[in-house]
């Protein structure tokens, strides 16, 4: 959950001021009391701190005993660093000293007096800037334009300009198309006039023609908007001009140390260098602020009540208990409706679960039914076809025993009836499977070489492999050694997984068509890949290997998850997958069959194990 922006700035200027008042710090070794000054550092903080040091140094000397460090900020940190008594002067303009000194004890030093325009100590207005190439000449024309500006706390970079809009009949909220506030520095607002992302910009008095001597930007680009030069100044403004910057105190500093800085500051002379590095031309006594009182009383009249979060800031300060309370009060709340969601979350996702699981069994339910009518039809099959198996069994040792008697033993007759004897009894016993599978019959767990297994199945499939050309490689690792198992079923795994390869790349037109088997003797399992450069699957494994689900026309969906059941029930492991997704597969496609027996089922098993159709 995100909390509302002013909720933030609210918890923000509370843990300021739970900060403890350091008014000053006192180095208790040189007796030497230190003092901050916050500095508006409209033309960034590298160049505040280059502007103002000379006069800090200027300070600790005049003042034995002291010493001075300049600290730039903006309007609001300006605000909040007072607040929390981090510094102790502030060095600013006359708009923002009236707001700070209805809300802070503040007292006012001196007014700067201006390094250009004959050392005037009205030097504070806003101009207003368009592109030379641009069709707005006058106020009017910027009806509906885009504009940028420093700040709205801004005396010469924004309030200036609203009182002179106000004074003409023109509504600010509503005249232009949209406002934008860019902060310091103040180079930026007049690139963006000079790369035409916006319309118009308003900048404090004289900002364009410094920029102009400096050689950062052309002064042909450019025009002033209701343009007036006042006697005596140096550069073109738009509205009328207010008092200097303003060199204040906070209540914290005792009158005997802001008395001998007020001196020092009128001592300063216009040509020592902290007054050319502070670009002006020394202090004054403080003149009157009685345009700038006005100018707000006509903002106040006419702008809108301020944001919400602001009148909340402004209600914090004078009620700091209450504020505390109401802070504690909401961070409870707030941790109180996540906990609830927390909970309500954890029930929902409960009850999905829970619904998950109740359709999975109706589907298995669902499932048994369905094999529990294919048990009865296939032990019914089962039992039709023992009686030719056991009849073809019969007649071929018959047939062999007559040979054996006559001395034909080794004839082609007899190795024939061999192969016929050999097959039948196959037959027979994987419908004595089937039917056991069906039954939940039991059966035995006995030694078996998996190698004989694999290749007996092969044997099976020997005409189809040639039928269709598929190349068939075998390759086995490790030291070999006997398993646990069911003979049988285990051949009908693995004669499964070989006939659905086939199947699969029956339809393929390409002549290089592969199948791998891989037999790993491991440690404590034995691990059996079967691997084609066939198709793929054609959906999720997980419900290729669920009961009746086919992707063959005629299949039944019975064949992998009968393998499936048949390894779980030797303790092993069936997985299936594409060959791009097996991390120890390097085809780019195909399908993939892993079996994993392990070495000896477990002590319950080993000698006895149910076999039931999933």
């Amino acid at each position: 959950m995100r909390l509302p922006h002013y909720f933030l700035t609210l918890f923000t200027l509370l843990f300021c001021i739970s900060a403890s008042a350091q008014p000053k710090l006192i180095d208790a070794e040189e007796n030497i009391e230190r003092f901050k000054v916050g500095v508006l550092a409209n033309h960034g903080v590298k160049k505040g701190i280059e502007r103002w040091q000379m006069t800090m140094d200027y300070l600790s000397e005049q003042v034995p005993g002291t010493h001075f460090e300049v600290v730039p900020v903006d309007f609001d940190e300006m605000s909040r660093q007072l607040l929390s008594h981090e510094i102790q002067f502030i060095v600013t303009n006359p708009g923002q000293y009236l707001n700070l000194s209805g809300h802070f004890p503040l007292s006012w030093l001196a007014t700067m007096k201006s390094l250009k325009h004959q050392q005037t100590t009205f030097a504070i207005g806003s101009t207003i800037i368009v592109r030379a190439d641009s069709q707005i000449y006058t106020l009017k024309d910027l009806e509906g334009k885009h504009i940028v500006a420093s700040d709205p706390q801004a005396l010469g970079g924004y309030q200036a300009a609203i009182g002179l809009l106000h004074k003409v009949g023109y509504n600010p909220e509503r005249f232009f198309g949209s406002m934008r506030f860019l902060g310091f520095p103040l180079e930026p607002i007049v690139y963006q006039v000079r790369d035409k992302t916006v319309d118009a910009a308003i900048t404090p008095f004289c900002t364009l023609e410094e920029m102009i001597d400096q050689g950062m930007v052309n002064k042909a680009d450019f025009r002033v908007i209701h343009p007036t030069k006042p006697e005596g100044c140096d550069c073109l403004v738009s509205t009328q001009l207010y008092p200097n910057w303003s060199f204040a105190s906070a209540d914290t500093v005792s009158p005997l140390i802001t008395q001998k800085i007020a001196q020092a500051l009128y001592d300063l002379p216009a040509d020592h260098i902290a007054a050319i590095t502070a670009k002006n031309s020394g202090w004054t006594a403080p003149i009157s602020q009685f345009k700038v009182i006005q100018l707000f009383k006509e903002l106040q009249l006419k702008m809108p009540p301020p944001p919400l979060h602001k009148t909340v800031l402004k209600w914090m300060e004078r009620n700091k208990e209450w504020g505390f309370a109401l802070l504690l009060l909401f961070v409870a709340s707030t941790i109180y409706h996540l906990w609830l969601e927390y909970k309500f979350r954890e029930k929902s996702e409960y009850l999905l679960e829970t619904e998950r699981q109740l359709k999975d069994k109706a589907l298995q339910v669902e499932r048994m039914q369905s094999a529990a009518i294919l048990g009865e039809i296939g032990s019914g099959l089962a039992h039709e076809l023992n009686q030719p198996i056991a009849a073809i069994t019969q007649y071929s040792e018959g047939g062999m025993m007559r040979l054996n008697n006559r001395g034909d033993g080794g004839s082609e007759l007899y190795e024939l009836l061999a192969k016929i004897n050999a097959q039948s009894v196959r037959a027979g016993a994987v419908v004595h499977r089937i039917r056991g599978l069906l039954k939940r019959r039991k059966t035995h767990a006995e030694a078996l070489n998996i190698s004989d297994v694999i290749n007996n199945s092969l044997v099976l499939f020997r005409r189809e492999f040639d039928r269709q050309n598929i190349a068939l490689a075998q390759e086995t690792h490790g030291v070999f050694y006997s398993i646990q198992g069911d003979e049988v079923g285990l051949s009908q795994v693995l004669v499964n997984v070989i006939k659905n390869s086939l199947d699969a790349m029956s339809a393929m037109a390409t002549a290089d068509k592969q199948i791998c088997v891989f037999l790993d003797f491991e440690d404590t399992q034995v691990r059996v890949r079967v691997r084609d450069n066939g198709p793929g699957l054609q959906g999720e494994a997980s419900e290729l290997m669920a009961s009746f689900c086919s992707t063959k026309d005629e299949g039944l969906g019975l064949g992998l998850a009968i393998c499936k059941d048949v390894i779980n029930q030797h303790n092993g492991e069936f997985k299936i997958e594409n060959n791009n997704k097996s991390k120890e597969s390097t085809w780019a496609q195909g399908c993939v069959v892993t079996i994993l027996l392990p070495r000896e089922i477990n002590q319950r098993n080993k000698h006895e194990f149910e076999v039931e159709l999933p």
